[in-house]
């Protein structure tokens, strides 16, 4: 008996004869990564499930490895290790029913202690074995069933646990299109053999046929040598087609393979041959309505990987004919069949370009060329256009700078800062300097002399470069005739005419920065004051106030011991004041402490901080937490001043309006500064309405930090807290630095 398949269709070459050697290379190879990986990294082990697929015919059919490479393909995205056994019943090698029995035999032996998950029937003798032994042998394990025609009339009885595609022949279809390609057909001839599988197609093939034979006479030359019936072939009546079943053994007891017979039967035939199975095409058949062996396999395996998903076979219904009209182009022209009557969809094998497959990449390529060069054309005009039109645009805005910069209010000048000169100034620059544009332009940095401070220049130009911009730059330079001025300005890296250049525009701002040095002046002797005032009068109080406290504290006291005849209640008053006496004193003493902190000028301002925070939190009954990180010993007396009374002025504040109860203050070194953090969780308020306003304790936190040249932030939101921090540079001389916090 030969299984109806010797080769691969024309599209697919080399899959079939190569496809045992490349699944067991790939099981080699997965079975040495696995090795390897376990080696370097351990990664989780998948559950294993064991695949049994019980052939017809071994590997040496084509049809066999196709349909197997199908059922790997459907299960290649299964969540679990996959075990395949592959067995064959080989009906045509073996066909005597004694031998078949041993294979059967053998089979449930072998696979007795090792029950598969899915077993796979490629063919009907593998179908009809599994309906007989499933209940007893495999009982509960899922059965998915491909190419299952051949077991008509006596079909087997399938359980629930049977699945599968159910039908894969369609030659009443098949007949259906030869009639439509070829009208006025009379004659239908079927071609088949004498084996075993050749009678079940043809049994099949008969009863499908049934409905046509009303239409047309059909004949089957089925029992014949094969030189009879290629005789008998060559000598069809007009008006007749042939449809090719199978051949696995003639009359004569000769056996054939499809890849044989097939060519033989196309060649010797005087009318268009057609088939049923899409691997016959390539050897001069037309086509048909053809199974597709590959197409069946996929199924079953994407069928079988739903049952190991958790899928059960009577939930998944069973797949009808898995059937594709396809064509040989070439026995379409040859017999002269109308190509327009094929079916939509149709798959043409072997057709033959036309004048635009063969030549449309030069033709597409010849129009790309021809479109290319008219964009090209097209382009050059748009840009000559276009360009015309921005030159006049550049002229005109060239005009307008060129007029801008020359009567701009502010000064302005371009330099090169290759070699550092001067290439072009404005009249506002003429005016604020002294100098005329013919005296600079040209001429270097170093040869005018503008700049008051060389190394201030020097830093300037090389932050300049690095940076790209530079803001709020305060200079001071020397006119001409030797006038000190000071200006304010802005500086930005341009290019002219390819060179890379520094832009800088500025004002004189002699006047307000004299006015704001006087201010600073008066503000800091304002504070200065106001410290010595508040040292006079700590002094007092703690020399001079408290200690007469104190001395009316004792001399009470004395006198209440002295006359030990007092009644009760004179006495108990004598004691309470006494003791209010006593509360003033301290009290004195801390206002005396607050006013003028000794332990500042003694202990430095890490000491005052900590023990200013102390003191705050046993008056008031909150918690202060006071951290300090690296501040130096040694910090200038202007700096701990400001940083103390800041302190003072900040943490009163939070405990009097934050209604919180617990703070936190933070003095640390960060670089060259000195930063102080006071921070709470309180209610919060409008910080920049507060530093707009008018408030005495946030102008003088302000103008104290001033003073030293930092600078303080507030950050409050309602209900989310306040933050001040303060940060001062730790140096007495801070005028030194080349370029300063603002540049």
């Amino acid at each position: 008996m030969d299984y109806p398949l010797a080769s691969s269709p024309p599209r697919l070459p080399a899959r079939g004869a190569l496809w045992q050697r490349s699944f067991l290379r790939s099981i080699g190879f997965a079975a040495l990564a696995a090795v390897l990986s376990q080696s370097v990294v351990a990664e989780p082990v998948k559950d294993v499930r064991r695949i049994l697929i019980l052939n017809e015919v071994n590997n040496s059919f084509p049809a066999t490895n196709i349909i197997n490479q199908g059922i790997q393909a459907g299960l290649q995205n299964s969540p679990y290790r996959l075990e395949f056994y592959l067995e064959y019943f080989d009906t045509t090698l073996f066909p005597d029913p004694a031998t078949q029995q041993e294979f059967r035999d053998f089979y449930i032996r072998k696979y007795r202690n090792r029950r598969p998950d899915v077993i796979v029937t490629v063919g009907p003798a593998p179908l009809n074995f599994m309906s007989e032994v499933h209940k007893s042998t495999f009982p509960g394990v899922p059965i998915v069933f491909c190419v299952p025609h051949g077991h008509a009339p006596a079909a087997p009885i399938l359980d629930s646990d049977f699945t599968g595609v159910e039908d894969d022949l369609a030659p009443a279809e098949t007949l259906e299109i030869a009639l439509r390609l070829q009208p006025g057909t009379k004659h239908v001839v079927v071609a088949g053999g004498l084996g075993d599988w050749d009678k079940r197609e043809e049994t099949t093939v008969k009863e499908r046929l049934r409905p046509f034979r009303d239409r047309v006479d059909i004949s089957y030359l089925t029992d014949l040598a094969m030189p009879d019936l290629l005789d008998r072939l060559r000598h069809l009546p007009d008006h007749t087609v042939v449809i090719f079943t199978s051949m696995a053994q003639d009359a004569a007891g000769m056996h054939f393979k499809s890849g044989e017979s097939g060519p033989m039967i196309a060649a010797a035939a005087n009318a268009p041959v057609f088939t049923l199975y899409d691997v016959f095409l390539g050897h001069g058949e037309v086509g048909g309505d053809l199974s597709s062996f590959s197409a069946q396999g996929k199924i079953a395996g994407e069928v079988a990987l739903g049952i190991l998903n958790g899928g059960r076979p009577q939930d998944i219904p069973k797949v009808g004919t898995v059937t594709n009209y396809m064509f040989d182009w070439r026995a379409v022209k040859r017999w002269g069949l109308k190509e327009g009557a094929l079916p939509p969809g149709s798959i043409i094998l072997n057709r033959r370009p036309g004048f635009w497959e063969l030549y449309k990449e030069y033709v597409l390529a010849g129009i790309l060329i021809f479109l290319a060069q008219a964009t090209a054309i097209l382009g050059l005009l748009w840009q000559r256009a276009r360009r015309r039109k921005t030159e006049a645009a550049l002229r005109r805005s060239e005009q307008k700078f060129s007029k801008s910069f020359r009567h701009s209010p502010l000064a302005i000048s371009i330099a090169s800062t290759n070699g550092d000169r001067y290439v072009e100034v404005n009249e506002t620059f003429e005016e604020l300097t002294g100098w005329r544009r013919d005296e600079v332009a040209g001429r270097s940095h170093s040869e005018i002399k503008l700049w008051l401070d060389r190394e201030y220049r020097s830093a300037f130009l090389k932050q300049l470069l690095a940076q790209g911009s530079l803001r709020d730059l305060e200079i001071r330079i020397r006119r001409k005739d030797g006038q000190i001025r000071t200006t304010l300005g802005s500086a930005e890296l341009i290019e002219v005419d390819g060179e890379k250049c520094s832009l800088y525009v500025w004002a004189d701002i002699t006047e307000r920065k004299q006015a704001e040095d006087a201010l600073a002046s008066v503000s800091h002797k304002l504070i200065e004051a106001q410290e010595k005032e508040r040292t006079r009068i700590a002094r007092e109080l703690h020399d001079d106030i408290n200690q007469q406290i104190a001395l009316a504290a004792v001399e009470l006291d004395g006198l209440q011991r002295s006359n030990p005849n007092l009644d009760s209640e004179a006495g108990r008053r004598m004691k309470a004041l006494v003791k209010r006496l006593s509360d003033i004193g301290m009290e004195v003493q801390a206002i005396s402490h607050r006013l003028h902190s000794s332990k500042l000028e003694i202990l430095g301002v890490v000491s005052a901080c900590r023990s200013f925070c102390r003191e705050v939190a046993e008056r008031n009954k909150v918690t202060v937490d006071f951290i300090e990180e690296g501040v130096p010993r040694g910090v200038p007396e202007d700096v701990s001043l400001c940083l103390f009374r800041i302190l003072q002025e900040s943490l009163n504040n939070a405990i009097k309006h934050s209604g919180a109860q617990h703070f936190e203050v933070r003095l640390r070194a960060v670089s060259d500064e000195i930063e102080l953090t006071v921070r709470d969780c309180g209610v919060g308020f409008n910080a920049q309405a507060a530093l707009s306003g008018h408030g005495l304790g946030l102008i003088s936190m302000r103008e104290r930090a001033n003073l030293v040249k930092g600078t303080i932030s507030i950050t409050s939101k309602p209900m989310a807290g306040t933050e001040i921090i303060l940060r001062v540079p730790n140096a007495v001389n801070r005028e030194s630095r080349a370029i300063s916090g603002a540049a």
